[in-house]
């Protein structure tokens, strides 16, 4: 166990999170002397966070519990520009309905990972959310320019990860993407002067970036100010943390059912499971220690337990259950679990016959027609645990099982029901 002042700093080093930080011996010691204030920015790309986004989510959740208030800055403003770091090109821009949209649909889901300032008088290390639309769309550009874009060098900007990657692979980087550090730093300043915010946290990626805010803030205020990384994670096998063949693995229920994600957390390879057991879950070390050691068959039981844990975070307890029963009557008693995504669909359509392919699109398991058909003559498309032969076989009343349903699978471990009204 590595020993530090702080329990801030003890945690997040003895869990794995820790990657990068400015000045870490002096951020431990006022984590240790006071209670601070740090923040995690989350542009407005889509209507869910994913999987991608939940290290930095329990950075918050960490901070908090050890006594410090965490500030979540929503990217109104920012998102009309487009983070470049990590992206081989440019965002599709979003215009101000779909960014409000998304705005809202996503800042439900940090209420299940740590308290909320609902106004009420509640403890003084409750959240706050805020819009960093509310000073960036007040910028006056000739007066922000001449205030503030002479702190940055563009010789420098340019060795930073962001840039070098679009410029190396010969991909255009635009103006206004350029813009999108200077401020995502002058973010930095406003919560600093709005809220005595001294820690930004963010993914490796996002690494020459923070650092520009702790420059900014010291060389326009004298503030010390304080970056922090986590490491950018990928599984055991070298893949991206939460990205499947079925697409992202979104936090929001509505984009990615408790079923599924239960499932992506059940899937995990078998040298992740300590390791997403201390980033994901709040199991004490010793417990993660102990399931550390289970080998063979038995480290499917650590899986479920790292599933149950991480899915009772993100959506309930209740859940967590749910998702936990339907996967052992599906896969280890043979029978067909209620929880599963399904859909409902008329009698008299299935009278009529509809196509495998559009029945696996429309329950999810395949994103297109392309994709489902693809699927079916790949072999990998099955109809009540029978693989489905031809790629324009036609699903009618005769399909509907003993239990009522008619199931749907992709591959061995994405199924779906179809619900007959």
């Amino acid at each position: 166990m590595l020993a530090y002042r702080s329990k801030f700093v003890s945690t997040i080093a003895n869990r794995g999170y820790l990657h990068q930080c400015t000045n870490l011996e002096a951020l431990d010691a006022q984590c240790a002397a006071a209670s601070l204030t740090a923040y995690v920015g989350y542009d407005c790309t889509a209507p869910s966070l994913h999987v991608g986004n939940l290290i930095s989510i329990m950075m918050l959740r960490r901070w908090q519990k050890a006594g410090h208030r965490p500030i979540v800055l929503m990217g109104g403003g920012t998102t009309k520009i487009g983070d470049p770091s990590g992206k081989d090109e440019g965002r599709q821009l979003l215009n101000e309905a779909a960014i409000a949209a998304n705005m809202a649909s996503i800042r439900n889901v940090f209420s299940r990972f740590i308290e909320l300032d609902n106004g009420k008088g509640n403890s003084p290390t409750a959240a706050i959310i805020v819009n960093n639309a509310d000073w960036l769309e007040q910028l006056a550009y000739i007066d922000f320019l001449r205030d503030y874009g002479r702190h940055f060098s563009i010789n420098r900007m340019l060795t930073f990860d962001s840039v070098r990657l679009r410029l190396d692979r010969e991909q255009p980087l635009t103006f206004l993407e350029f813009n999108y550090m200077i401020l995502q730093a002058y973010d930095f300043v406003e919560l600093a002067r709005r809220h005595a915010c001294r820690l930004q946290m963010g993914g490796s990626d996002q690494w020459g970036n923070i650092v520009n805010g702790v420059e900014l803030g010291r060389r326009t205020d004298s503030l010390e100010l304080f970056g922090l990384t986590t490491p950018l994670l990928t599984t055991a096998s070298g893949a991206k943390m939460g990205k499947t063949e079925a697409g992202a693995v979104w936090l929001n229920a509505d984009m990615l059912s408790p079923y599924d994600y239960w499932q992506f957390w059940r899937n995990t390879e078998d040298d992740d499971v300590a390791r997403f057991l201390r980033l994901f879950t709040d199991l004490p070390l010793a417990e993660i220690a102990r399931l550390d050691t289970l080998e063979g068959s038995e480290i499917n039981d650590a899986k479920k337990i790292l599933a149950d844990a991480a899915t009772t975070l993100c959506h309930s307890a209740a859940a967590a259950a749910r998702a936990r029963q339907t996967s052992e009557s599906t896969f280890e008693q043979g029978s067909i679990g209620d929880a599963l995504p399904s859909i409902e669909i008329s009698r008299s359509e299935l009278k009529q016959g509809v196509s495998a392919f559009d029945l696996l699109r429309r329950t999810g398991l395949a994103s297109s027609n392309g994709e489902a058909r693809r699927l079916i003559k790949g072999g990998g498309a099955r109809l009540n645990d029978a693989v489905i032969a031809e790629e324009l076989t036609v699903v009618t009343m005769a399909n509907i099982s003993f239990e009522g349903v008619i199931k749907l699978s992709a591959g061995r471990k994405r199924h779906a029901l179809v619900l007959p009204i």
